[in-house]
């Protein structure tokens, strides 16, 4: 009897086959692509901007130095490190239907402004607004984490968190592969800024009257779909409402969290590296005007997108049918989705003019491995805390951001020249170095084991032993003096 009760209350009735929990997964997937849209269209209006004739003339042109352009492409990152550390508090205080909110609405109104504010102030004002989009992107991976580990079951995590995290490479893709063509039209290159404030307006629309914080306090979810997301993930009544105290000393001592912090912030180089780089050499060393540059740019993230989805069907066969653990599986997609590029990425230094085609096809080839970096340590965040995911990506994410900020300083030092194929030979070969190392940690010491300081109550327990310890610790004491006394 009691088995058959037991079974009863473990199956549970899943709702909608397409239900709520995947609204909120392709709202994400939107607000990452709009958000990625956003940021890396400046590598692509850049080219634009400092040199019309490669894209509309009737705009104006800017005399800017490499040196002044790699600080426009990182004065990104000085912002979005900045606000790494407040978005999973803020999350946590707020929720994510506000702190997601907040900078798409920003994004789009200081696009919207961009070109008034580069005719008025020249590349400083440019960097000024590019830090502006950073503080306020800087709040959107934690809190995106935080989201799917609200919203979605054990059984579709892979699903939910790889739905949201491929709007990282849709984002990329529609930035180079319409950039280009905008800054050709009439529009010219200020267009590529005023579209970008239009689509962010649309997601915030949507997100305003389709999203919640979860699924308890949505208004459009079946009392099935709920039930079947709060029992499967262990949750009681009022477990929203719960203020879980963050074990920081046990995770900042914690291995796993020390791994999935270096192969995150070695994949942010290798990313920032590609995203940011990737038309200045095609256009330096490869000689290819704006809009073939801004398409061939399109292809990587496009074969990024796809294989994203393939590496998403492996891990869920390999799963379902028990090919393997969840942790050789993902350590494993991980190391294809690493040492993969890099070697790509090594031999991507050594093309040149004459050899277009190979290295378009390596950086396809590198970027379509490097999606599998979503499955491999990304979701790692929700396995190894729930809990705390959004608080574990803002630290991850910050220290990639640190180094994102270093990639565009470095190749702006390396590259003084950017025809000059053995400058950009340095550059691939240091991220591809970064790139195996990261991903070698991991292996070592990475983990997929729910920690145990992501339990609810775990400060009560660990102050509850260590005072029980300190009593036992008294009263031996108190024994040891009443025996010399005596």
């Amino acid at each position: 009897m009691h088995v058959n009760t037991l079974a009863n209350a473990l199956t549970f009735d899943e709702g909608p086959v397409i239900g709520i929990r995947h609204l909120q997964a392709l709202l994400l997937f939107l607000a990452v692509c709009v958000n990625f849209l956003a940021r890396n269209t400046v590598s692509v209006a850049l080219v634009a901007m400092t040199n019309a004739a490669s894209a509309n003339p009737d705009f104006p042109e800017y005399d800017w130095t490499e040196a002044q352009r790699s600080y426009i492409l990182s004065s990104f990152y000085w912002g979005y490190v900045v606000t790494q550390f407040p978005s999973g508090f803020l999350t946590r205080r707020f929720g994510t239907k506000i702190v997601l909110l907040i900078p798409t609405l920003t994004t789009g109104v200081f696009s919207c402004l961009t070109p008034y504010f580069i005719s008025w102030g020249g590349w400083v004002a440019f960097c000024v607004l590019r830090v502006i989009l950073g503080l306020s992107q800087g709040l959107i991976f934690p809190a995106i984490l935080a989201h799917v580990a609200k919203w979605s079951p054990p059984k579709d995590r892979n699903k939910m968190g790889i739905i949201a995290y491929t709007g990282v490479a849709c984002g990329l893709l529609l930035a180079m592969a319409i950039s280009g063509l905008i800054a050709e039209s009439s529009l010219g290159w200020p267009g590529i800024f005023y579209i970008t404030a239009g689509i962010c307006g649309i997601w915030c629309i949507l997100w305003m009257f389709l999203a919640a914080d979860n699924a308890p306090s949505s208004r459009l979810i079946t009392p099935q779909e709920r039930d079947y997301i709060e029992r499967s993930l262990k949750r009681a009544d009022g477990f929203h409402e719960k203020k879980i105290p963050v074990p920081w000393r046990a995770m900042l001592t914690s291995a796993p969290f020390y791994a999935n912090l270096i192969v995150s912030s070695a994949q942010g180089w290798t990313s920032s590296m590609m995203n940011q780089q990737t038309p200045a050499y095609m256009h330096g060393v490869l000689e290819m005007d704006i809009k073939s540059n801004a398409l061939f740019s399109a292809l990587p993230y496009l074969a990024m997108w796809l294989t994203s989805f393939v590496f998403l069907a492996f891990a869920d066969a390999a799963m379902s049918r028990k090919w393997m653990s969840l942790n050789v599986m993902r350590k494993s997609v991980n190391t294809v989705a690493s040492w993969g590029p890099a070697a790509a990425q090594v031999g991507i230094g050594f093309l040149d003019k004459n050899q277009t085609e190979w290295a378009i096809a390596l950086m396809t080839i590198n970027s379509g491995l490097i999606s599998g970096s979503g499955v491999g340590s990304v979701i790692n965040t929700i396995d190894l805390s729930p809990n705390h995911s959004g608080t574990i990506m803002s630290i991850t994410n910050a220290s990639a951001t640190v180094l994102s900020i270093l990639t565009s300083l470095v190749a702006g030092v390396i590259v003084t020249d950017t025809s000059s194929r053995a400058q950009w030979q340095i550059v691939f070969g240091l991220t591809a170095a970064i790139t195996f190392l990261g991903n070698l940690v991991y292996i070592i010491w990475g983990s997929t084991d729910v920690q145990p300081w992501d339990d609810v109550d775990f400060l009560k327990s660990s102050d509850a032993e260590n005072n029980s310890n300190k009593f036992k610790q008294e009263k031996e004491e108190l024994k040891a003096l009443e025996g010399k006394t005596s």
